[in-house]
């Protein structure tokens, strides 16, 4: 496989130190990673900032830092705009065909997308058939600069991994590939190795970050006594700390076929902190795990 680093990581949400794009590059082939995913928005590389001078510097601090950029990741929600005249779902086609031309400028082959969250009120299968729908025209215009989509297990629809591979069936295009990742399906009960083994075919990326589950209570003061509060917290740890069960998940991935881009984030408060130091040492942690089980060169 191949180690990845995910910009977001160092963009400054979550309480995390922001770092600029060309330093994050830099940064990240000093920790030893040879590729980084670039997130499509600012503070990091938004369409709107991404001239073809801006893009000429940002591969020239690829070559600079030795890393590939192999992923652009774009940020959607597919079931916006029903019943309104502000074309929501035009603007996101045009988004991510933009991340599709800026990905190949920047040497990168594909671009990662989300699904959409279910809106109460809105028919399912009406959504389920929009998402089908843009995901096709997305992976059409993305086909005109050698670009794959990859369908991140994120968002509602299409989460569960049975109903992903029914939203890939459904999507049939030979550019429409899956961004798979652990934490999804381990929060929400599935057999990780199952799920890892069945998607890796069709899989082009995996995202991966480690977390613990920390118990919510309420105090009743009547009962003197607590009462457990659903879901739990969950917290961000170094990698192979945390309640996913990782060995399994890449041993499905291996067992299936995968060996594409592997992909390490902080999308969410760690636990230490978020400065700078605290971040470097996550990231070199999820480094020397993935060499420990051979799924990375040394």
């Amino acid at each position: 496989m191949k180690a990845c680093l995910f910009s977001i990581s160092y963009a400054g949400f979550w309480g995390q130190d922001a770092v600029p794009l060309d330093e994050f590059i830099i940064r990240a082939g000093t920790l030893g990673f040879e590729s980084v995913m670039v997130a499509g928005k600012r503070p990091h590389l938004s369409p709107l900032d991404a001239t073809d001078d801006r893009l000429a510097e940002l591969s020239a601090r690829l070559t600079q830092a030795a890393v590939r950029c192999d992923v652009v990741a774009a940020y959607t929600h597919l079931a916006m705009g029903f019943a309104t005249e502000v074309p929501v779902i035009e603007f996101q086609i045009a988004y991510v065909e933009t991340l599709a031309r800026i990905a190949r400028q920047l040497g990168a082959s594909i671009v990662r997308v989300f699904t959409a969250y279910e809106i109460d009120g809105q028919d399912l299968q009406k959504q389920w058939r929009c998402v089908v729908e843009v995901l096709r025209e997305m992976c059409d215009r993305a086909a005109a600069y050698g670009v794959t989509v990859a369908v991140q297990n994120h968002h509602d629809v299409g989460l569960h991994t049975d109903a992903l591979l029914e939203l890939l069936t459904d999507i049939n295009r030979p550019n429409c590939k899956l961004g798979f990742d652990a934490w999804s399906p381990a929060l929400r009960g599935e057999d990780l190795y199952q799920a890892a083994r069945r998607a890796a075919p069709f899989t082009a990326i995996t995202t991966n970050a480690d977390y613990i589950r920390v118990p919510r209570h309420r105090y009743r003061p009547e009962l003197v006594n607590y009462e457990p509060v659903v879901p739990d917290w969950v917290r961000a740890v170094p990698f192979g700390t945390g309640f996913i069960d990782y060995g399994s998940f890449f041993q499905g991935l291996c067992d299936g076929g995968f060996d594409g881009v592997a992909v390490y984030e902080m999308c969410s408060p760690v636990r230490g902190g978020g400065h700078i130091d605290n971040l470097d040492r996550y990231a070199r942690t999820y480094l020397e795990w993935m060499k420990s089980k051979g799924l990375i060169g040394q």
